[in-house]
């Protein structure tokens, strides 16, 4: 089999396992609603929402769900992609330098104690109330399971492999691209799945305490004027996007193990 149909093959798989974990969540959500027999002016099931959304009446909500939605989406991946990156480059730091990850490591873990809400309008106040806050917020959240999970992996490589690159006269760096950064693919990757959904959560936080912006916002103005059909749909529409976005990244892992570190793929 080619590679090209084994990618194919791989990508179907991931987006039929997206289609299955929404299909399993809306089963669960649906049941959880009409067995508790839930108080339906304050609650709502997937049913609710798919009739919601595709009521032609509605066009002008969909059209205001749309336009926050992308929004929302811009500043999550923005956020995803910065602090991942970020994360990667002090990990990358850490394993060529100890000195370094003995002085930063200590300071970047007080700084995740600290609650993301009490941060929020400091980093709002230095970054403005825009797309730079925003990615800021994102961005951390995103940040610390990446450093952790990368830096850990990369100190992880077995000896033997590294004694055999010094034996061979490979410089530090050699030994971390072609070594130790091959075998820290799968511990990215699973950072990755894990900082995908916190980015959405820092995105929200970030417009319902900054911005004024996207859905984030819009939720929370949603249940302060009791328009309750939008606010369920808006959640239903951030854990679509954090399972479609999750089921994205294992592709992503797939494609990128078979040929980087094809014995490491699954």
């Amino acid at each position: 089999m080619g590679a090209a149909m084994k990618g194919l093959l791989r990508t179907l798989k991931g987006l039929g396992m997206a289609v299955l974990s929404i299909a399993v969540v809306c089963a669960v959500w649906q049941i959880l609603v009409k067995g508790f027999a839930l108080d339906p002016f304050l609650t709502r099931g997937p049913l609710d929402v798919w009739t919601y959304l595709t009521d032609p009446a509605n066009d002008a909500e969909r059209d205001l769900l749309w336009e926050a939605g992308k929004v929302t989406a811009l500043d999550s991946l923005i956020g995803l992609a910065g602090g991942a990156i970020a994360a990667l480059v002090t990990a990358i730091a850490f394993a060529l330098w100890r000195g370094v990850e003995q002085t930063l490591l200590p300071v970047a873990m007080a700084l995740r104690a600290v609650p993301l809400v009490a941060m929020t309008p400091l980093i709002a106040l230095i970054f403005g109330r825009g797309l730079a806050g925003v990615t800021v917020i994102a961005g951390i959240v995103t940040f610390f399971p990446v450093l952790v999970n990368v830096s850990l992996a990369l100190r992880a490589v077995p000896k033997s492999s590294v004694d055999l690159m010094r034996a061979y006269g490979a410089s530090p760096y050699s030994t971390l691209w072609k070594v130790q950064l091959p075998g820290a693919l799968p511990a990215l990757f699973a950072a990755l799945r894990v900082a995908a959904p916190l980015a959405l959560v820092g995105a929200l936080l970030a417009e319902w305490l900054a911005t004024g912006k996207g859905l984030g916002y819009l939720m929370l103005a949603s249940v302060t004027t009791f328009e309750l059909d939008r606010m369920w749909t808006g959640v239903t529409l951030v854990t679509v996007a954090s399972i479609v976005l999750y089921s994205l990244i294992s592709v992503i892992e797939q494609l990128t193990l078979s040929r980087y570190a094809p014995e490491q793929s699954r």
